[in-house]
């Protein structure tokens, strides 16, 4: 089995060390809409629970964003976005250890999420949202996620085509990463996600777990996100043809197998709903990788 490379991200009061044991990114949707728990932690109330809870269950880093980007959703303003995110940041940041990372596209939701407290940002876009993006995240001197995805959310998931799956892919995260330092942001603080679930059909979701070292030559962190996805619900369809919900227990399940096997493949960070189930598939998962 092929170990993975350590990476080390150090900025502010934090500190994170990626390779040897991997990092679980816990994921706070304060929306009405999200696809697997949408307006389920849309009250401020109900946020600052489910967060407290990740963090008790093991999250080391906490994701929160307020705008779906399932398939198909339709944007909403930064005004708003900003009204849903700020609030929940600003008292977690003054109660939590753990770094808060900002799910958005959007450099103005970006910069009122850090002001409130969050340390990193989350962008789906891979910069290609916002022009001022890039800029804002070097100033700040936070960690920054670049994803891949082909579309938007309100378009991806309608005819997904690729030439060449993983070198694309490749290709345009090199790309992301190269216009990131560019813009000031060092490399050391880059961690690249191959968008499973964005713009990908099943099978392309499959090949990309099954084949995440062909993003190793990118010399970053990879981090990956398959909870409760559609390829998990479609592949654990019911006879009668029926997918099961994407919160049940049977999709959680099919999303801890896909946690192990992108972690034995070579991801670092595992973004997912239940912190706590995911931390226990990777204590046996990372034992198994560490193994001698």
């Amino acid at each position: 089995m092929t170990s993975t490379k350590t990476f080390e991200i150090v900025w502010g009061r934090h500190r994170l060390v990626l390779g040897p044991r991997t990092l679980v990114m816990g994921i706070l949707n304060i929306t009405p809409d999200s696809f697997s728990d949408g307006g389920r932690f849309f009250s401020y109330e109900s946020a600052l629970c489910q967060a407290e809870h990740m963090v008790a269950a093991g999250a080391d880093i906490l994701d929160v964003g307020g705008e779906s980007s399932r398939p198909y959703a339709d944007s909403i303003s930064a005004e708003e976005e900003i009204q849903r995110v700020e609030p929940v940041i600003r008292t977690l940041a003054a109660k939590i250890p753990v770094p808060i990372s900002i799910d958005t596209t959007k450099a103005a939701v970006a910069y009122a999420a850090i002001q409130a407290g969050a340390s990193m940002v989350n962008d789906i876009s891979a910069l290609r949202g916002d022009p001022e993006m890039a800029g804002l995240v070097a100033r700040q001197g936070v960690p920054l996620i670049l994803m891949h995805m082909q579309g938007t959310p309100k378009n991806m998931q309608m005819a997904p085509i690729y030439h060449d799956l993983l070198g694309e892919i490749r290709r345009f995260l090199e790309q992301a990463v190269q216009n990131a330092e560019q813009h000031g942001i060092p490399k050391a603080r880059i961690i690249v996600d191959p968008g499973i679930g964005f713009g990908k059909t099943f099978g392309q979701n499959l090949s990309l777990l099954k084949h995440l070292r062909a993003f190793e030559s990118l010399g970053v962190p990879l981090m990956v996100g398959s909870s409760r996805k559609a390829f998990i619900r479609h592949l654990l369809r019911e006879a009668d043809g029926n997918e099961p919900s994407p919160n049940s227990t049977l999709v959680e399940t099919g999303t801890q197998a896909s946690i192990a096997a992108a972690v034995l493949n070579g991801a670092h960070i595992v973004r997912c709903h239940d912190v706590g189930l995911a931390r226990t598939t990777l204590k046996i998962v990372d034992a198994i990788k560490t193994a001698a």
